[in-house]
């Protein structure tokens, strides 16, 4: 989970920002333990351990890439989910349905990393990622190109090579607006009440991959309390 950053617009780290009575952090890491079977903070903040274990980043100061280097570095496991701190209301149904399909398409067809493109905009701090992606993600950084796209554009190019495959197979684009329906298959049956997203989150879409960047958008989330899930 990426809690690192200035959070220079909010004024203050937004990991501890409460909504409902839980630090964001909370939020996050309740989601990634419903789905993932390790979490951890990527971070500098130590005090964020009360939550999970804190993950440093190895190219200090280059930004969220960095931190999912070091992601894949720690990780025991192929497949990696990094969730950003400030989309709190991003339904773990969701995760969880991309995570699987994500996962399915890797083994079936070379997939390797997959990212949401909301409205036409990318949004590539949500990203499900496969640890064979983390040399190429090394080298950029390296190189001192820190931006998230042009990097895992290039690591899908070089794994395009390796696996034989077109890059646009190796680096999926999940097209969603608030058009876009989930549909939980007969691959996540019945279960706890997170599992299919609740009729408050259907009518809070347009703040499902909104990140909380300012006061004003914070105070605007505290009037949708009854579309979280955590």
């Amino acid at each position: 989970m990426l809690a690192g950053g200035q959070s220079s617009r909010m004024g203050r780290d937004k990991a501890w920002l409460e909504l409902a009575g839980m630090p964001l952090v909370l939020h996050a890491v309740t989601k990634l333990q419903r789905v993932c079977r390790d979490v951890a903070v990527l971070g500098s903040d130590e005090a964020l351990q009360a939550y999970a274990p804190v993950v440093s980043d190895l190219h200090p100061g280059c930004g969220p890439m960095s931190g999912i280097e070091a992601a894949l570095v720690h990780s025991a496991f192929d497949w990696n989910m990094i969730l950003p701190v400030d989309v709190p209301f991003l339904p773990t149904s969701l995760l969880r349905h991309w995570a699987g399909a994500t996962i399915s398409q890797g083994r079936r067809d070379g997939t390797r990393m997959a990212m949401f493109v909301v409205e036409g905009v990318a949004q590539p701090a949500l990203l499900m990622v496969h640890r064979e992606v983390a040399p190429y993600l090394s080298v950029s950084l390296g190189r001192g190109e820190y931006k998230m796209e042009p990097a895992l554009s290039a690591a899908a190019e070089g794994l395009a090579v390796k696996l034989g495959v077109p890059a646009q197979q190796v680096l999926r684009k999940w097209a969603w607006d608030a058009k876009s329906e989930l549909t939980v298959g007969e691959s996540f049956p019945a279960g706890p009440a997170w599992v299919v997203p609740t009729e408050a989150q259907q009518e809070a879409k347009h703040l499902w991959f909104a990140n909380l960047n300012t006061p004003e958008e914070f105070a605007k989330a505290e009037r949708h309390l009854g579309a979280l899930d955590t």
